[in-house]
């Protein structure tokens, strides 16, 4: 009986493996949702709560993402210039130069050429600059104190399989094609149950049950393997 016992653990295990993939799916998309829902304009009006100075809230209203993340680089690395910014922070130069034009017709930066490379520009924040950096740092303080008391529910255990999982999740492409290579070693139960010697055996060892555990048989079988 021993043989029918790992079967039916690992027909069992298949179905709780298909519910939790489901549900995992279904978690995807509400976080996606989520995401959405809660972004870019959530955390402007954040910021614009936070102050009363009608020109940082006027800059807020007509603010990007990346516009934010330029200033939070400049004010991290002041003085520095677009290439340092882009090498460092993941933005295109193309962008970085957009934008440092862009923030310094609304008065969020200076730039200087330095005195042996006409070429080479530096940024630095001007007061108004400064105060959108502070705003926006306290914004990401703000979300970070939130994440930590949301992961107190976990144990140290399971964060770091969280952890784990992020960086797998970060590292593999869903889209991708798929390879041999990539598919597990172990066989699935439908691989079981196909194999003239498997079936031999699980025959041999229906023959040996009552009716009751027949019917018990029977249901794992069309839970795991016939129902849709």
């Amino acid at each position: 009986m021993t043989q029918f016992s790992e079967t039916q653990s690992t027909m069992t295990e298949s179905v709780e493996r298909e519910i939790l993939f489901q549900e995992m799916m279904q978690q995807v998309a509400a976080m996606q949702k989520q995401f959405l829902s809660e972004g870019e304009d959530d955390e402007r009006r954040w910021m614009m709560e936070r102050t009363s100075d009608p020109n940082l809230i006027a800059f807020l209203k007509d603010s990007t993402v990346i516009m934010l993340h330029v200033i939070d680089a400049i004010g991290k690395l002041e003085p520095v210039n677009g290439i340092t910014i882009s090498k460092q922070f993941g933005i295109p130069r193309g962008s970085v130069s957009k934008i440092t034009r862009k923030l310094a017709e609304q008065g969020m930066l200076n730039s200087e050429l330095l005195p042996d490379n006409k070429k080479e520009v530096l940024f630095h924040l001007t007061p108004l600059g400064r105060h959108i950096y502070i705003l926006h740092k306290q914004l990401h303080l703000h979300i970070e104190r939130n994440v930590q008391k949301f992961l107190l529910r976990y144990t140290v255990e399971q964060m770091r399989f969280l952890v784990q999982c992020m960086k797998d999740t970060s590292a593999t492409s869903w889209v991708q094609p798929e390879s041999e290579q990539d598919e597990p070693q172990t066989a699935s139960p439908v691989q079981v149950l196909e194999e003239p010697t498997a079936i031999s055996e699980i025959v041999t060892m229906l023959h040996q049950l009552d009716e009751r555990n027949l019917k018990k048989v029977k249901d794992i079988i069309q839970i795991a393997f016939l129902n849709t």
